[in-house]
């Protein structure tokens, strides 16, 4: 007979709903398994799953994944009865040290407040961008002044951030048919979405990612996905995220996080993070350096930075930019 192992709801805020994980279905031979097992991993992930109070000898990451796990229904006991929940990192893989990650990194608001978030964060950051023949190429020009900048705001800064990796995924934009990657007028769709969706782009992005955290021994991503101020896209929902980060540990046998320290708030808490993190001289890099515009436009200046100020990309930023100042400044 099935057993049945009970665990405590994980539920999620977002869009007026309320997410709960259904109780996990232990299969006979799964729970054979644990109970044979005798290594200290197991007894420390058995001990954390029905003790609250010794979740803390589980690592991050570890927590991270049975989280995800749960919420998108994947079985993280029968999981961890096939494999060591903590396990050498391959021979190939560069080997880890102080906890280091890579931030997305497009050249736009939210990646670079994303990239100043993981600098006050990790002993060891990199950068990735990606070339996909994104209609605002423009973006990747930017990439570089906003780093040395950084650099120069804070010591601290320049001595954790390392290599920069700009990586040719040209095939997204041979492949697809939108507004970010043809030049065509920005529309909905029936589908309800923009046409600037770019389809996969996100999931394509953060796999690359992971493969180059993997080799460069790198434990974390940090993305600037958004479901709160956002174009609606489905690769930027945090189901979306915790989905792919259970894909990515099980296809690597790695453990990988995936953080996106702006799901959960708008662009006028963007703007207030970057100034909590930074002050003024940051607000001041993200004004004049980033770049947002779909349009590639950067001949008129704006108090919240460079961009047609028409087109969905600029109306957000515009928009959250003026709800920080009624709000915050």
């Amino acid at each position: 007979r099935p057993h049945r192992v009970a665990h405590a709801g994980l539920s999620r805020q977002g869009r007026g709903r309320r997410c709960v994980a259904s109780p996990l279905l232990v299969d006979t031979s799964a729970m054979l398994a644990l109970d044979d097992a005798d290594s200290v991993q197991h007894r420390a992930f058995l001990a954390a799953s029905f003790a609250p109070d010794a979740m803390r000898l589980v690592s991050a990451a570890i927590l991270s994944d049975i989280a995800c796990m749960l919420y998108v229904g994947v079985n993280p006991v029968a999981f961890a009865s096939a494999r060591s929940m903590e396990q050498p990192r391959k021979p190939d893989a560069a080997p880890a040290g102080p906890e280091g990650c890579l931030v997305l990194f497009s050249g736009g608001q939210d990646s670079s407040t994303c990239l100043a978030w993981a600098l006050e964060r990790f002993a060891r950051v990199e950068t990735i961008g990606f070339d996909y023949g994104q209609r605002h190429a423009i973006e990747l020009a930017c990439r570089q002044p906003i780093i040395d900048a950084l650099k120069s705001q804070r010591p601290g800064w320049a001595a954790r951030l390392g290599p920069d990796h700009l990586i040719d995924l040209g095939l997204i934009g041979r492949i697809s048919q939108t507004a970010l990657t043809q030049e065509i007028d920005i529309r909905m769709l029936r589908s309800g979405l923009p046409n600037t969706f770019v389809p996969g782009r996100n999931l394509l992005f953060l796999t690359v990612a992971a493969t180059l955290a993997y080799r460069r021994g790198l434990n974390v991503l940090v993305g600037g996905m958004c479901e709160t101020d956002f174009s609606g896209y489905p690769d930027c929902r945090d189901d979306t995220i915790k989905a792919l980060q259970v894909t990515l540990n099980l296809g690597m046998d790695s453990r990988l996080r995936i953080e996106t320290p702006l799901m959960r708030i708008d662009k006028a808490a963007t703007w207030e993070l970057a100034r909590q993190i930074g002050g003024e001289p940051l607000l001041e890099l993200i004004a004049e350096l980033t770049h947002t515009c779909y349009l590639g436009e950067r001949d008129q200046r704006h108090d919240w930075g460079y961009g047609c100020g028409e087109c969905p990309a600029c109306e957000l930023r515009r928009n959250g930019h003026a709800r920080w100042r009624a709000g915050f400044a």
